[in-house]
């Protein structure tokens, strides 16, 4: 049965990798948003060398790898989910011998090891030349990091799964799913370091998963977390990985006792 799940895997891998144009063009892409945050926050910085305890050097490397980072744990599980919910196609994969919530986290890993393979580590080299960069030379940080991104994929994927059961009970979640795609990149550091939030905001994102996804990896890898935090920080990501299977249970149990198809 692994070696079944894993089969999911390699299709979708393979299924990236058929469309793999796209995702060269990506790389562009992030390297412009990338460009755009850097000259954004260097005109932000002005003639200061800190502010909110990043310097200017590791505000450019926290932005280009928290895009990066971006890349290889964002997925669409939460619309895929949705429109097999919608179609009713849902129906005939609950019956087939395998969780289906396991198969789109599986189905999810194979996107993330294309991006992370085509699209991450030939960005973060290319962007590494363009933009003034500080990397890590300590290898344990390397390690930690991409330790602490695959809990970043859980937690993410968790967040979509979620989102797209949401279609079980609205039937139409295109403005859920919108919704929970804008609060991931805010809350979670892509778009602003959670640092420059006001006190009492701060205050409520420690209680929240979002800061798991992006802020607390970017964090390490910069030199803001170093010591025993960044093991409280690897804590904190496995504790939301684990707190966040009780709602997908729930939710899961819920949707599986009404269903039906649209049109069916």
């Amino acid at each position: 049965m692994i070696s079944a799940y894993l089969d999911f895997v390699r299709i979708r891998f393979l299924m990236m990798l058929a469309y793999r144009v796209n995702y060269y063009s990506g790389i562009i892409i992030y390297a412009i948003n990338i460009g755009a945050y850097y000259f954004l926050w260097k005109a932000i910085y002005g003639n200061a060398e800190t502010l909110q305890g990043f310097t200017v050097i590791q505000m450019s490397t926290y932005v280009a790898v928290a895009w990066m980072a971006r890349a290889f744990y964002f997925n669409n599980l939460d619309r895929e989910i949705s429109n097999e919910i919608v179609d009713g196609s849902v129906s005939i994969q609950i019956i087939r011998p395998y969780s289906y919530l396991l198969v789109k986290m599986m189905q999810g890993f194979g996107e993330g090891l294309f991006r992370l393979g085509l699209f991450m580590v030939p960005g973060m080299i290319i962007v590494s030349f363009i933009f003034p960069l500080e990397l890590p030379t300590d290898p344990k940080v390397w390690i930690v990091f991409f330790v602490m991104i695959w809990f970043s994929f859980l937690i993410n994927s968790q967040i979509n799964i979620l989102t797209g059961l949401g279609a079980f009970f609205f039937e139409n979640n295109q403005g859920l799913m919108s919704m929970k795609r804008v609060l991931v990149d805010l809350l979670s550091g892509v778009v602003v370091p959670i640092a420059f939030f006001p006190g009492w905001a701060i205050s409520v994102m420690n209680w929240l998963p979002f800061q798991a996804i992006t802020y607390l990896p970017g964090s390490v890898f910069t030199g803001r977390i170093t010591g025993d935090d960044v093991w409280n920080a690897l804590l904190v990501q496995v504790v939301w990985t684990v707190v966040l299977l009780v709602p997908i249970m729930l939710v899961w149990r819920s949707a599986r006792r009404r269903l039906f198809v649209q049109g069916g």
